[in-house]
This record gives C-alpha cells, sequence and structure tokens, in this order.
C-alpha cells in the first residue's frame, strides 16, 4: 500500500471543486487516509516549497499558495503516486489528457487547481509537513 500528498490550491477551493476532485479519487479506488483545510502562510509555503527556491516562479508561486484556504489530502492505495498523477494531468492544464483534473478545470500553469506527491520520497516528506502519524487514518 503506497501513500501520497495531494493538494486542492486555492484556485480549486475558490471554485468549489473539493467534491469533485475527491470523487476523481474515490471513484478510481484511491482512498482518502487523512485530509484537512488550512490556510498557509508565506514561510510555510516558502518551506513546502524549497526544492524550488532558486527558481524563477518561487515567488509566484508561494504568494498564490498563501492567497487561500488549501485542502491538503493523504492519499493511499496500490500505484497511488502514479495513479493521482495521471488523474491530474500535466502540470501545464494545455498539455493535459481530456478528463484531467487540470484539464477540466485549471486556467493557467501555476493556477492548476492539484498538487500531487512524484516519487515515494517526496511523498515521504510532504506528508510528513502537513500531518503527524496520529492523523491518518490505515485505511
Amino acid at each position: 500500500m503506497e501513500r501520497t500528498l495531494s493538494i486542492i490550491k486555492p484556485d480549486g477551493v475558490q471554485k468549489n471543486i473539493i467534491g469533485e476532485v475527491i470523487k476523481r479519487f474515490e471513484s478510481n479506488g484511491i482512498k482518502i487516509a487523512a485530509m484537512k483545510m488550512i490556510q498557509l502562510t508565506k514561510t510555510q509555503a516558502q518551506g513546502f516549497y524549497a526544492v524550488h527556491k532558486e527558481r524563477p516562479f518561487f515567488d509566484s508561486l508561494t504568494d498564490f499558495m498563501t492567497s487561500g484556504p488549501i485542502v491538503v489530502m493523504v492519499l493511499e492505495g496500490d500505484d497511488v503516486i502514479a495513479k493521482n498523477r495521471k488523474l491530474m494531468g500535466a502540470t501545464n492544464f494545455k498539455e493535459a489528457e481530456e478528463g484531467t483534473i487540470r484539464k477540466d478545470y485549471a486556467t493557467d500553469i501555476e493556477k492548476n487547481v492539484v498538487h500531487g506527491s512524484d516519487a515515494p520520497e517526496t511523498a515521504a516528506f510532504e506528508i510528513g509537513y502537513f500531518f503527524n502519524d496520529l492523523e491518518i487514518q490505515a485505511r
């Protein structure tokens, strides 16, 4: 059983599509092991995206991620990292496959509705950033 982190970004929360995103996970055999809505501070967003600190989009990304509440989730299932990434679609919504979350709801490359871990090591860090062991329910 694999775990990954998923975030519904401020634009997804603002568009009132939290339920739609969750429905897509659950209808594809992905279980939610933990979930909460939070508002990141700039410092928290910078810590989470520290891997991108030297990239030109770092400031705009962390500004965007602090612009409103987000929903963070621990997803669980067989091969859940790959399944989640397929459901999300390409980072650039213009390149995403039809029927993916980003193709259906994103408005630009940064405001692309969702985030998902890209590897087991990344998932472990990202899950630990937002959740402690008591908050995650084995399903």
